[in-house]
Parts: C-alpha cells; structure tokens; sequence
C-alpha cells in the first residue's frame, strides 16, 4: 500500500479482485476497443476477435444495461473458488450494455420473482472475500435499477 492509502485500500481506492477489469477510479468496468473494425470486448484483450487487428484502445463501458438473460448459481463454484467459506447463493446474468456488448456478471438481486428480462441494471462493487488481513476484497456485480 501507499502511504495515502487507507487500509483495505490499495492506492487510496477500493481492493478489487483484478485491477485490470476496473477503471482507475472503480466506477466501471474497464473493456477494449479495436481502432480498426470498433469491436468491443470484456476483459480487456491485445487482439481484435472480430478483425484480428492489434490494435485496441481502453474504454470504459457503460454503468447501466439492460438484464438480457439470468440464471441463480445455488451451489459453491469449484476450485479454484477464492470467495468466503459462507457461501450463499446468488444469480448470474448477461447484461447488455448498450452500443458495446453483453458481459456476464453476478447479481445482487437473488429473488428469481424479482428479476425480468428487459429490466434496467446498473455497475455495482460487492464484497467478495477477504484479504490476508481481513479487509474486504471486491468484485463486480449488477443491480437492478427501480427508477421512482
């Protein structure tokens, strides 16, 4: 850590489980653009799949999407499976976000009544696990967004 760093931080910002997913500041996620052809991906990539080209620029996505399909994840993944040993379960998506791609992620909400294909979601930080010194390690999820 850094010394303005505060603890479970690294450099003064949330501890995610892969900085390389996140934009700098942790408000997005963080994809790649081909310059040639304009494909998007999620995780970052070194190569366009689309056109093959080697050229790609970062882009952050876009915070909200819309839910294109789901699923609830009720058991424990596999090994490697680095999250808490109090494992509860929660659900699993394609959000579409719009103009970029569809990325999987997990859900906040774990209410199957509560969830509808079409419905507007958007970019949250969860807790995951641990670190080594107890401070919590976070990953991306998706929220469902109830305009009032």
């Amino acid at each position: 850590m850094t010394a303005d760093a505060t603890p479970g931080s690294v450099h003064g910002a949330v501890q995610t489980v892969d900085d390389f997913l996140f934009t700098e500041d942790r408000t997005a996620l963080l994809g790649s653009r081909c310059t040639t052809c304009r494909a998007c991906t999620f995780p970052r990539q070194g190569g366009c799949p689309r056109c093959t080209g080697d050229s790609m620029e970062d882009v952050a996505l876009p915070r909200r999407g819309t839910l294109w399909s789901w699923t609830s994840q009720g058991f424990r993944p596999k090994a490697p499976y680095t999250g808490t040993e109090c494992y509860e379960p929660f659900g699993v998506a394609y959000v579409e976000l719009p103009g970029h791609l569809i990325v999987e992620t997990r859900l906040l909400e774990t209410n199957p009544s509560n969830l509808e294909i079409g419905m507007p979601m958007e970019f949250t930080l969860v807790p995951f696990r641990d670190d080594d010194y107890g401070w919590p390690v976070h990953t991306f999820a998706f929220v469902a967004v109830r305009d009032v």
